[in-house]
This record gives C-alpha cells, sequence and structure tokens, in this order.
C-alpha cells in the first residue's frame, strides 16, 4: 500500500529543546523496546490521569496520580514516533492508524475521568472534550488534503497543554482556599455552582473552540483557492 507521508508542522514554545530531549531518549533505549510499547506506556499514563481525577472524589493529594501519569502519557506518546524515526522502522498505514486511534482512547480517558472528579461538572469536560477532539479531527483532514501534519496551533501542542494541567493540579494541592472557591450561577431558573477549575476548563474550551473556528475560516479559504467553483455549463 502506498501512503504519501505528511509534513509534520509543530512550532510550539518548547519544540526544540522537546525533540532533542526525544531524539536522546530514543537513541539510548534498550532493543527491546518497541514503538507499540511506549504506544501502551502512553495510555498507561491516560490511565493514570484519569484515575487521579476520579480519586480526587476522596482526596485533592490524587492530583500527584495525575501529574505523574501527565509524564507518562508525555514519555510513550511523544516518544513512540520519535523512536520509529530514530531507528528507521517507521510503519506510516499502521502507525498512522494505531496513533490516532490511542489519541482517542486516551482523550476520552483524561476528559470523562475529569468529568467524574468533584472539580469539574460532567458537561463542561464533555465540552472541552468535543472542541478539543474536532481540532483532533482537524489535524486528520489536512494531513490527507494538504499532506500537512499540524501539532500546535498559537505555539500551543500537546506538551505545553500537559504543563499547563499539571501547574493547575499543583495549585489545587497546595492552595486551599483555591479549591474550595465556589460560585453559584443562575442559568434559565437553575442554580448550579461551579468552582475554580470549572472556570478554568470553560475557559480551556472556549479557547479550543475559537482556534477551530479560526483554523476552519483559514481552511476554507485555503481550499476554495486550490478547488475553486466550475461554471455551470447547460
Amino acid at each position: 500500500m502506498e501512503v504519501n507521508t505528511s509534513k509534520r508542522i509543530q512550532n510550539n514554545v518548547i519544540d526544540s529543546l522537546e525533540k532533542k530531549v526525544l531524539k536522546w531518549l530514543a537513541q539510548r533505549m534498550p532493543r527491546w523496546v518497541t514503538s507499540d510499547f511506549l504506544t501502551f506506556i502512553g495510555f498507561l499514563g491516560s490511565v493514570m490521569i484519569g484515575a487521579g481525577f476520579v480519586l480526587t472524589n476522596w482526596s485533592i493529594n490524587w492530583l500527584w496520580l495525575t501529574i505523574a501519569g501527565l509524564f507518562v502519557n508525555w514519555y510513550g506518546d511523544s516518544l513512540d514516533g520519535t523512536l520509529a524515526r530514530v531507528r528507521n522502522t517507521q510503519r506510516p498505514v499502521y502507525g498512522y492508524y494505531l496513533d490516532h486511534t490511542m489519541d482517542v482512547v486516551n482523550e476520552i480517558l483524561m476528559f470523562v475521568g475529569l468529568g467524574f472528579s468533584p472539580l469539574v461538572h460532567l458537561p463542561i469536560a464533555l465540552a472541552a472534550f468535543a472542541c478539543y477532539l474536532a481540532l483532533t479531527l482537524n489535524v486528520s483532514i489536512n494531513a490527507h488534503l494538504r499532506g500537512e501534519f499540524k501539532l500546535s496551533y498559537f505555539k500551543l501542542g500537546p506538551t505545553e497543554f500537559r504543563l499547563i494541567v499539571a501547574i493547575i493540579c499543583l495549585v489545587f494541592i497546595y492552595c486551599p482556599a483555591v479549591n474550595s472557591y465556589a460560585h453559584a450561577v443562575t442559568i434559565l431558573g437553575n442554580t448550579y455552582v461551579y468552582g475554580i477549575f470549572d472556570f478554568i476548563a470553560l475557559g480551556i474550551t472556549a479557547l479550543l473552540g475559537l482556534i477551530w473556528v479560526v483554523t476552519i475560516i483559514g481552511d476554507i479559504k485555503y481550499y476554495s483557492k486550490v478547488d475553486p467553483p466550475k461554471k455551470f455549463e447547460e
């Protein structure tokens, strides 16, 4: 099966440093470690993230499990492709399918786990997941149509997203006042109590939605130029 490899476009804040670290790690990886094994490690990281969120129903200190999971997920998810490229063992068809399938699985575990925690209401977590999934889908569409695999928007990529979540978790662990804050909001006659994490999640959701809309507008303009409307001839 012939596959056209998409050009990776990644210009996030720590991209240069991250690539050097990943390459250094890949060059020193034992031979028995494979890309599939690292993909599985990334999956275990997402399980840890989701479990840590859910377990905060009993103690906020379980966010340490989430923080550890963010590192494990980064390690496996970021290193599997780098290892294949360093060893020249790429599998464009299999790798592309497995990577994107596991991305969705990992995102479900993380966002749903967050929604079942006392930190964020489930509808807000699912709204954030929907926006993130929409961006992920847009990346896949452009990889097919434009041959460009864009991994970052406005200098922010998956690694920066993990760092932001980890910092927020640390704030909640060490600042009880932030964790205990609650604000009642009345919507259509119903009163809902939201915490700081709810508002942060709403802000992230709005940002993801805005990025998605701006990206779609730009993509439509581009595709309209490369595939202009044809005149109808009777």
